[in-house]
């Protein structure tokens, strides 16, 4: 029997991801750095801390994407609402809450983001978040994460997070959170593998 009783959530590309469906090709393209596995511009990381505005960092993608500030602005503002859930690990939550696991956020994230994300059905679930724009830091820093344990209290062994960016479960592990490493492409898949490794039965 698993020790895990907390979950902790990135977002993107863990809970919410655009919907390719409906998000046109040409928005998907001029943000093919967010998903491209590559280090991400120190301009998008200032964004996620909160140290650069959304009109500074408009400037800066412009720059970046070779296009006006304008574009880069409508880009921004437009992406934002393209974020779905991601149905498969929206389940996966709401299962872990009924049988009484505590589910929580850490995530890099900008203001913009975490504003309209929180309005989400799937975010009344959680008890509790750290989002990096609102404590000035981002993963894979180790503060965020002892942050996240002492904020709600929670012991690193009992604990597992859950994110689809490799460098960061693996600093959760340097201070001996439960790492998963998720994959948004196969997201069932790896919400049944969360599933078996905490031995949950819904």
């Amino acid at each position: 029997m698993s020790n895990i009783k907390n979950i902790v959530f990135d977002l993107a590309g863990v809970v919410f991801a655009r919907n390719k469906e409906r998000c046109p090709k040409e928005l998907m393209d001029y943000f093919y750095f967010i998903n491209s596995g590559e280090a991400l511009p120190d301009f998008w990381n200032d964004y996620d801390r909160g140290t650069r505005s959304f009109e500074a960092v408009a400037e800066a993608l412009a720059t970046f994407r070779s296009s006006d500030v304008e574009t880069a602005k409508n880009m921004m503002a437009t992406a934002i609402t393209y974020q779905d859930q991601i149905p498969q690990t929206a389940e996966l939550i709401a299962e872990l809450k009924s049988v009484g696991y505590r589910v929580f956020v850490l995530s890099n994230m900008s203001k913009e983001y975490i504003e309209y994300l929180r309005k989400m059905p799937v975010y009344r679930h959680f008890d509790g978040d750290v989002i990096s724009c609102e404590v000035g830091l981002t993963k894979p820093e180790k503060e965020i994460y002892t942050l996240l344990l002492e904020r709600f209290g929670l012991e690193p062994s009992q604990t597992m997070f859950i994110d689809d960016r490799k460098e960061n479960v693996e600093a959760a592990a340097q201070v001996g959170i439960v790492p998963f490493h998720f994959s948004t492409a196969n997201a069932q898949q790896s919400c049944d593998q969360i599933r078996q490794i905490i031995g949950v039965k819904c």
